[in-house]
């Protein structure tokens, strides 16, 4: 009983101190769509957030016109991926948001084609709109299922992003076997595939996520996210064992050469994982569990 007491007690204080932060922040644009209301509001450090519902948790966090700023700590985690691919020609990013992944790639690699796709058309006009994000002959933004862009992938990938999340989880037909199985099919066989996941805190899942993505992949390195409930899961399609120091200095290789304001290496530092053994907590997730 006490320690149910407790979990609501700093559920409570969690909700109130993030209505509170939320005080100092207008709301720019607000709008129901088929997949939830999209709300973009503006601090008054001139940062914007997008969230689905008021209530939501933050899915980008934007400085408009600049590209390197990446508040969100999962956002730099996630770079890491670079490290275990070789020059970056084509990209793919599932889960468009603010755009904030694609917009600082676009940046550091300015010669790689980039797709960014989402299911939702109104969340990439507000991209648009209110974060900055633009259209080029190297970059686009593609307004549909990210299952079905990549199972109709007719060229492949050397860095695949899977960013893709709902109001407030991963959508389920984006984490079964099959599904990443055409992840895999689209993939160069030195590229990398990085899966942005909640952490098994929050995601009853996260075990099966886990064990799903070793059925599928040769290779899987998994990062624990500082100060958020994130998992960076780093697949590859090969075999490539790495210890922490080797990936910390891999990292730390393509942010010196990419002129990254951060040091790519501490979050391997902070928390690596070579998921060797499969994950016996969990079960292989398959499209006839959706059914």
């Amino acid at each position: 009983m006490h320690r149910r007491l407790f979990f609501h007690g700093v559920l409570f204080l969690f909700v109130a101190l993030a209505a509170l932060a939320r005080a100092d922040e207008i709301v720019l644009y607000e709008k129901p769509s088929a997949f939830g209301t999209i709300v973009v509001t503006e601090d008054d450090n001139g940062l914007r957030v997008l969230r689905f519902g008021r209530s939501g948790p933050r899915q980008s966090l934007v400085r408009p016109g600049d590209p390197d700023y990446l508040g969100l700590p999962y956002t730099r985690v996630a770079l890491v991926g670079l490290a275990l691919c070789e020059e970056p020609r084509r990209i793919l990013v599932i889960g468009l948001g603010g755009g904030t992944l694609p917009m600082f790639l676009h940046k550091h690699y300015p010669g790689a084609t980039i797709d960014a796709v989402d299911i939702d058309p109104d969340v990439v006009d507000v991209a648009k709109k209110f974060f900055g994000f633009r259209e080029d002959d190297r970059m686009r933004a593609h307004a549909a299922d990210g299952r079905q862009f990549i199972e109709q992938a007719r060229q492949p990938y050397d860095a695949i992003f899977l960013d893709a999340f709902g109001s407030d989880s991963l959508p389920a037909h984006l984490t079964t076997q099959e599904f990443l199985r055409a992840v895999r099919r689209a993939l160069n066989p030195d590229g990398v595939v990085v899966g942005n996941i909640w952490g098994r805190h929050s995601n009853p899942l996260y075990d099966s996520m886990v064990r799903t993505y070793q059925e599928v992949f040769d290779e899987l390195f998994i990062l624990d996210v500082q100060e958020a409930g994130n998992m960076i899961l780093l697949a590859l399609p090969r075999r490539q064992p790495l210890d922490r120091d080797e990936l910390a200095q891999l990292a730390r290789k393509i942010a010196t050469a990419r002129r990254f304001r951060f040091d790519l290496g501490d979050p391997v530092n902070y928390g690596f994982l070579h998921a060797q053994e499969k994950n016996q907590r969990g079960r292989v997730l398959r499209d006839a569990d959706l059914k």
